[in-house]
């Protein structure tokens, strides 16, 4: 299974990152990839209000994303938000996951109140885990935060998940990339699953100042083999890793380190 994680920098307008998710997809159709995954908040960078851009999945941005992935005949994975339900006045971080004959998505489900920061004061959480099929392959999706709680990882496994993403928008800060990589390694281990991280580049690395406590990428987005293994990672900077995959390596690896068979909690 080919894949392309697309590290971007997203705008504050959604209309200028359909552009971006335009050339991304195009970019991965072309290089032959079967999945296309780029950030959290792909829809607009986080740093001020959210509330003001959400819309439902079947609105005008999620539309565009659709057509973009129906039209290069590939999955897409996009970070969006959506109106939260039930008179709840928060939205949700929400994976549009379409195209390739797939249509699903999956809400944030641990929110960012960490460092500084309250994803929570305007986000509402989501409950469930997600995995679809694409091309025959188990995919279970997270996004950011939810990389620290390693019950997630293996629940997506336990349902069918042979390849885990994350999609992120990762706070910067002293050894933050560090732990993105480390986390990242610890999570494809812990489910023994390939894990496909794709963040959202560094905007200082494309001139943009950012200030305050919002988390707009550090990127080094990466590729990890079940063994935990960093089978390619970019760095800073906006760019495309595109990296085939055989999830038959799994059953080996599961036979060898059987973590989920010998759980007790």
């Amino acid at each position: 299974m080919r894949i392309n994680l697309a590290q971007i920098t997203a705008s504050r307008d959604p209309n200028e990152n359909l552009d971006l998710v335009r050339s991304s997809v195009r970019d991965a159709a072309d290089a032959g990839a079967r999945l296309c995954v780029l950030p959290e908040a792909t829809m607009r960078r986080f740093g001020g209000s959210i509330a003001d851009v959400a819309e439902p999945l079947d609105g005008p941005w999620a539309t565009a994303v659709r057509e973009i992935a129906d039209d290069a005949g590939i999955t897409v994975a996009a970070g969006m938000f959506t109106p939260a339900v039930g008179g709840d006045e928060r939205v949700r971080n929400t994976l549009l996951i379409t195209g390739g004959g797939v249509e699903a998505s999956y809400d944030k489900i641990h929110l960012f109140d960490a460092f500084g920061f309250a994803e929570s004061d305007t986000v509402a959480p989501g409950t469930e885990p997600v995995v679809v099929d694409i091309d025959g392959v188990g995919v279970g999706f997270a996004t950011c935060y939810d990389i620290r709680f390693p019950g997630l990882f293996q629940t997506l496994a336990d349902r069918g998940a042979l390849l885990t993403v994350v999609a992120a928008s990762w706070g910067r800060g002293p050894g933050k990339v560090d732990q993105w990589t480390l986390l990242a390694r610890a999570r494809a281990l812990d489910s023994t699953t390939f894990l496909a991280a794709c963040g959202q580049a560094d905007p200082a690395e494309s001139g943009i100042e950012i200030s305050g406590s919002a988390p707009v990428g550090v990127g080094n987005s990466m590729v990890v083999s079940p063994t935990g293994h960093v089978l390619d990672q970019l760095g800073a900077a906006p760019g495309l890793l595109t990296l085939d995959i055989d999830p038959n390596e799994i059953d080996a690896v599961r036979q060898n380190l059987p973590v989920l068979a010998n759980r007790k909690f």
